[in-house]
């Protein structure tokens, strides 16, 4: 009966041309469009799981991911074999980063619907997400046999021979990409995205060719505005370049849902929340691990070169950028807030955060990290449930940092960073409540800034272990001969020693980047001479 409602509902949906309009809406992008017909459907026929799927399309798009989730979860109740919803639940969860909730879905689907490419792709990509890597490459190669004139299959299997470290055959993949779709723009971007690859002429022409095209999608565009940006900067040519990654930035900003008074509430509640008071309260409430190790800030400001650094230090393995915390945190809030936790809420959930994060860990080493930047606004909850581990705050020059992410595309989260006016609040905020914790709890949070690390590496590592409680070792300071894998965007350039290309970038483009200096405001004057 389920699965004919699904089809019934379907068939339905192809005859009734509002729904129609907002399938149309949904691929051309106009979310605004869609919205609105969709909700007011829903209101009519509140079963139609056609509807209740693409609503839940919608918000995905916006990164809404929890009602995405919530949407595609009511729509399998309704019809449990709605294989097409099953499916984009599956890419909801490993967007939000349960990428072993994922692969379970994927793998009931998998039964249902065996060699369909698109899911086991996104299980190939889930598998990397939980650091199996040998099996989610020998996967992706399994589809390509039947799959290899699927553009956006190799461009993911570009994505995970880059995470290990084969960038030249990440290369050649990305390449058969464009050979099979020369407009796809995350191609292109993922080429940009190594850093260290050099467009040439014919690379140029072919991008502004494609963006020339009427056909292609938002998504295409922004990722080829910011992959010329980045040409044009390689070539020293700063006007070009800002109006590349200025027009990507403002096409991604609208298709985001952010609210910089939001981040501003958020910082003046934790302000108000975690007091010495608070702390003094609640003294052996937390688990007691000393396990993991908490790399916290702004992305883009040295925090995977952190993380290269010690996870060559035989006691820490370094994992991702792990999801747990905010989503505790979210737990915690449901529970009646954080500060009504008792003791056994507090050790439970630090329990859980250590239980639901060991799919990560691949090794016996006793520590190992979590680098999810966006933590910074969670360190009070940290400290709470886990009040053992340690915690890096990495922080570099605002306007390197911030200039940094504006030519960054990021492909989920960090909705600040594509608008110079809300990067520059975000970043001010990040050190206001830092300062926060550093008077409230002093001394708990090891802060390192990027440009001592590369005038006095050495120095900053012996420093840094101290901090950790942990013994120099030399192969920390070799940290680029690793051959870990590395899931961010600095992935190439911390395969290299250390370095001052990313000093001063911004310098080119100053004439255009008023608003971010407006925005820091003080920040921007006391950052540390001495850094």
């Amino acid at each position: 009966m389920e699965a004919g409602r699904a089809h019934a509902s379907i068939a339905r949906g192809v005859r009734n041309p509002e729904l129609m309009a907002a399938a149309l809406a949904l691929v051309e992008g106009r979310l605004h469009d869609a919205e609105p017909v969709l909700k007011a459907h829903l209101k009519r026929d509140p079963f139609d799981v056609a509807a209740i799927r693409m609503l839940a399309e919608l918000a995905a798009r916006i990164e809404r991911y929890r009602d995405a989730e919530a949407l595609l979860r009511r729509a399998l109740e309704l019809a449990p074999d709605f294989l097409a919803a099953r499916s984009n639940l599956a890419t909801v969860l490993h967007r939000q980063g349960r990428s072993a909730e994922a692969i379970a879905e994927l793998d009931t689907l998998q039964q249902a619907d065996p060699g369909n490419p698109g899911n086991a792709n996104l299980k190939a990509a889930a598998l990397g997400r939980v650091g199996e890597f040998d099996e989610a490459l020998e996967l992706y190669e399994q589809v390509l046999q039947s799959a290899g004139k699927q553009p956006k299959i190799w461009m993911s299997y570009g994505h995970m021979l880059k995470t290990v470290g084969r960038q030249a055959d990440a290369v050649a993949a990305y390449r058969r990409a464009l050979a099979l779709h020369p407009a796809l723009g995350e191609v292109w971007w993922s080429l940009a995205n190594l850093k260290t690859l050099r467009f040439d002429d014919t690379d140029l022409s072919a991008m502004e060719a494609a963006l020339d095209r009427g056909d292609i999608t938002a998504e295409d565009r922004f990722h080829l505005h910011f992959a010329l940006g980045r040409a044009y900067e390689q070539r020293q040519q700063p006007e070009p370049a800002f109006a590349h990654y200025d027009q990507g930035n403002a096409l991604r900003r609208t298709l985001l849902d952010y609210d910089a008074d939001q981040t501003r509430a958020a910082v003046d509640h934790a302000r108000t929340l975690y007091t010495p008071d608070f702390f003094a309260a609640r003294g052996g409430h937390g688990a007691d691990a000393p396990d993991p190790i908490f790399i916290v800030g702004m992305p883009r400001a040295g925090s995977t070169l952190i993380e290269q650094i010690l996870s060559s230090h035989s006691m820490v393995e370094g994992t991702m950028e792990l999801p747990d915390i905010p989503k505790l945190y979210a737990k915690a809030r449901n529970m009646g807030g954080v500060a009504g936790l008792t003791a056994d809420q507090a050790r439970e959930l630090g329990e859980q955060y250590l239980r639901e994060t060991q799919v990560q860990r691949k090794s016996d080493k006793p520590f190992y990290i979590d680098k999810l930047p966006n933590n910074w606004l969670h360190t009070g909850f940290i400290r709470l449930i886990l009040p053992n581990a340690k915690i890096i705050d990495a922080r570099r020059h605002p306007m390197d940092c911030c200039f940094s992410n504006f030519k960054q595309h990021f492909a989920r989260g960090q909705a600040f960073s594509y608008s110079l006016s809300d990067m520059g609040r975000y970043y001010a905020d990040y050190v206001d409540l830092m300062g926060h914790f550093d008077r409230v709890l002093p001394g708990h949070v090891h802060r390192i800034f990027h440009e001592r690390v590369i005038a006095d590496l050495e120095g900053e590592v012996r420093t840094m272990l101290t901090c950790l409680g942990l013994p120099f070792e030399p192969s920390c300071l070799d940290f680029h001969k690793s051959d870990r894998a590395v899931r961010t965007a600095s992935s190439e350039q911390v395969r290299r020693p250390i370095n001052r290309d990313g000093v001063d970038q911004w310098r080119a483009m100053e004439p255009w980047l008023g608003p971010l200096v407006e925005a820091l405001g003080p920040v921007l004057a006391h950052y540390p001479a001495s850094a």
